[in-house]
């Protein structure tokens, strides 16, 4: 299997943990330097998993449909998902400092399992479209969209804002990174009671839609202290960036706003 010895170096030098922490790092800089284009959302509980499975000698092909299944979800296209993982071959079949990801080299049997990992959720995507993100229970994106065609088509485009929340998750692990987002949600929905739209954008933002009005500042304040409080307090939380709030004005039309969602989230 692909860099069983890489995997066995690795043990050999360090613990189990520090094992697993120096091959997530060597992963996250080769891929970031080969053009990874979502640099704070690279970091997925799948993730770990495939660094696990390397370390531990597992076979890849077990794991990483997984992984290519939770990029998907996460927005991911297959090309970026591919180069990723390409990343990750290069870094277990070079002791080179700086490695080149060339996803022409991955082995047939990876590339496939991801690929097909990828598809499973692209297409369940495709064919459900819900409108309630499981774990945060906040709106998903789609249900936005639709929401900001009614607005649209009602005329009151001037009269709403998106309220957004973007956290930098690049530091933190696994499910912390889902807890992280579920305090998000429970923030937004605590300041926003009203019945506004509260959606996931992307693996590290949500947003709030929202009709402008005089309260719309106290808001804004409001999910800032309540969020940079609630993250302090958690033990597991100390590693998130601080908070970004920020209100977006909507664009002209329903395509430049979706527009702008794809930017936000991506």
């Amino acid at each position: 299997m692909v860099a069983r010895n890489a995997a066995s170096s690795l043990i050999g030098r360090d613990d189990h943990r520090d094992a697993l922490c120096t091959l997530r790092a060597r992963w996250r800089s080769a891929s970031l330097a080969s053009g990874w284009p979502f640099p704070s959302d690279w970091a997925l509980a799948e993730v770990d998993e495939v660094c696990a499975a390397v370390v531990t000698g597992a076979d890849l092909a077990e794991v990483v449909p997984a992984l290519g299944r939770a990029r998907a979800a996460a927005g991911a296209g297959l090309d970026e998902t591919l180069l990723d993982l390409a990343a990750l071959h290069a870094v277990l079949t070079s002791r080179e400092t700086l490695v080149s990801a060339d996803p022409d080299a991955l082995p047939s049997k990876l590339l496939r399992s991801a690929a097909l990992g990828w598809a499973d959720a692209a297409a369940d995507q495709l064919g459900t479209r819900e409108a309630v993100d499981a774990m945060t229970g906040m709106t998903t994106t789609c249900y936005l969209r639709t929401r900001l065609g009614e607005v649209y088509r009602d005329g009151a485009a001037d009269d709403h804002v998106l309220i957004l929340v973007g956290l930098d998750l690049s530091a933190v692990e696994g499910w912390t990174r889902s807890v992280a987002m579920v305090l998000v949600a429970q923030v937004l929905r605590e300041v926003f009671p009203g019945g506004e739209t509260v959606s996931l954008v992307g693996p590290s933002v949500a947003g709030v839609l929202a009709r402008r009005d005089g309260r719309t500042s106290t808001r804004l304040a409001r999910v800032r202290w309540l969020l940079a409080r609630r993250l302090t307090v958690d033990p597991h939380l100390h590693d998130v960036g601080a908070p970004s709030v920020w209100p977006e004005l909507l664009p002209e039309c329903h395509l430049e706003a979706c527009e702008l969602l794809a930017h936000l989230g991506g």
